[in-house]
């Protein structure tokens, strides 16, 4: 999430989004939270309980990751970034709660220079929205000491399922499944881990699917508003579809992915 250069309308509405749902994020990203932790545990399965000397985290938003890495790591140095500037004192306060301070920069992550000599570069729940993977992943491969570490987090095809199947067209611009990581990782970064499996919510009603991506900002590719009827519509069709005895379903489709620089 970020603003150094002017965004173009697709990440000015991305970043918009992110803003208003800034206050409601941390309670309500429930799934994302779970993919934070699921990240920094599988990163610690690889590293062990090694010492970071510099730490990048990108999209940081409130901190889900930041929080994760800081139980789990010792870090000497922290550079957080979100694309949303308005984030930063919370993760300002997060950190501190830490004992640790950090530097925040905000703006896309795909138009910020990234910190040199850094042994690992995170994020979680952000490459979905990143349009050139390949040249994002070689910006870090020189960002990265050799033997540094790239940790992220994105989703796959099937993320949201259900709103892909009632005609949605507000997916986010790049999800990928596992089997495309490796076309889009130079060659200085050795694929370590790939990791996916869905996460399934449970809502009361349709209605209360919509409130959770507005809480939590996710919903900014959406086009147009909701009349009286179409959302009807939305309601009856997706019950018919989507039931359980939980109420309604939305599904995550997470992927985690680890990288070691070569």
């Amino acid at each position: 999430m970020k603003d150094l250069a002017p965004c173009p309308t697709g990440s000015r509405r991305v970043a918009n989004s992110f803003r208003r749902g800034l206050d409601s994020y941390h309670r309500q990203a429930t799934a994302q939270a779970i993919v934070a932790m699921d990240l920094a545990d599988l990163l610690q399965k690889s590293v062990g309980d090694r010492r970071f000397e510099h730490v990048f985290e990108f999209g940081a938003g409130t901190g889900h990751l930041t929080e994760a890495l800081l139980q789990r790591f010792e870090i000497d140095q922290l550079t957080l970034n979100d694309l949303v500037g308005e984030a930063e004192p919370a993760l300002h306060k997060l950190v501190g709660g830490h004992g640790r301070t950090a530097t925040f920069t905000s703006g896309m992550v795909e138009s910020c220079a990234l910190p040199h000599d850094v042994d690992l570069i995170a994020a979680s729940s952000v490459v979905q929205w990143v349009r050139d993977m390949p040249m994002l992943m070689q910006g870090c491969a020189t960002a990265l000491q050799p033997g540094g570490w790239l940790a992220l987090s994105g989703y796959g095809r099937s993320h949201f399922r259900e709103l892909t199947a009632l005609g949605s067209g507000a997916a986010a611009p790049n999800y990928m499944d596992c089997g495309d990581w490796a076309d889009v990782l130079p060659e200085e970064l050795h694929l370590v881990e790939l990791v996916q499996a869905a996460i399934t919510l449970h809502f009361e009603t349709p209605r209360d699917v919509l409130r959770h991506l507005r809480a939590t900002g996710v919903n900014s590719m959406a086009q147009g508003g909701w009349t009286r009827a179409r959302l009807a519509e939305f309601e009856e069709a997706y019950c018919q579809r989507f039931s359980s005895p939980q109420g309604v379903t939305l599904t995550y489709d997470p992927v985690l992915m680890l990288a070691e620089r070569r």
